[in-house]
């Protein structure tokens, strides 16, 4: 049997899925709420430095992976325009639901499908630009989930990995103390689910720092790899370019 982690918890490979699935189908409803609460807004700030270094251009294809409730599928298609294509994806339907309805409201009828990021339905060297934004870190294999971005990219193709990461040392203890007493708490009241957001905190610390991720990155094929921390890196945006 092949582990793995599930927050602090060690869980068989074949279960993880399906826990993270629960996570999400919990805080579906209350995910908008509850970023623009645990960030203070930030979350909006660090898109918006994503979509600047997608530099996209009007017919580009866009894959966007772990798309959730939508925020930067709908960035990207104002982006490419009615001549580009931006697919939204994610491996949780509720999750991805919630953001058809909010791209549909927007004016936008995106194409919309759930997905394993490990073992993606797309053909090779298809999109020109491929994201995920805080989903690396819930995936189980998250080597096979960077190869399978890199086959679908073009050459120059570029993937960017806006994950949370680790935090500058002096801010550790505060940080840990929000994460661990505050966080839960507000999931408690806001969402009705403290053990979700105490989950999310647990994943933040089990997923692979900035210079691990990019070093992960270069093993899945991509050539040049850069991050930029933002917010004293809890938060860093991980730039891999196909060669």
């Amino acid at each position: 049997m092949s582990t793995t982690h599930f927050g602090f918890e060690t869980v068989d490979e074949k279960d993880k899925a399906r826990k993270v699935r629960g996570v999400f189908d919990s805080v579906a409803s209350k995910y908008d709420v509850m970023n623009d609460l645990m960030s203070g807004g930030l979350h909006r700030v660090w898109k918006h430095y994503t979509v600047m270094v997608a530099n996209l251009k009007e017919g580009q294809r866009v894959l966007d992976i772990a798309g959730g409730t939508g925020d930067l599928s709908l960035a990207f298609a104002k982006k490419v325009g009615p001549s580009g294509q931006v697919v939204h994806t994610d491996i949780n339907e509720a999750m991805l639901r919630v953001g058809r309805d909010r791209l549909i409201d927007k004016g936008l009828n995106l194409p919309t499908t759930v997905c394993d990021a490990e073992a993606l339905p797309f053909p090779d060297q298809h999109f020109d630009l491929v994201s995920v934004a805080f989903g690396l870190r819930n995936m189980t294999n998250k080597d096979q989930a960077l190869k399978e971005m890199c086959r679908v990219l073009k050459p120059r193709g570029k993937l960017l990995v806006l994950e949370f990461s680790k935090v500058a040392k002096p801010l550790e203890k505060a940080y840990d103390l929000y994460s661990f007493q505050v966080l839960p708490r507000i999931g408690k009241m806001v969402a009705g689910d403290a053990d979700s957001y105490r989950y999310l905190a647990e994943s933040i610390r089990m997923h692979p720092g900035q210079a691990e991720l990019k070093a992960m990155m270069q093993k899945a094929g991509f050539g040049h790899v850069d991050y930029h921390n933002m917010t004293a890196g809890i938060t860093a945006l991980h730039v891999g370019i196909k060669c």
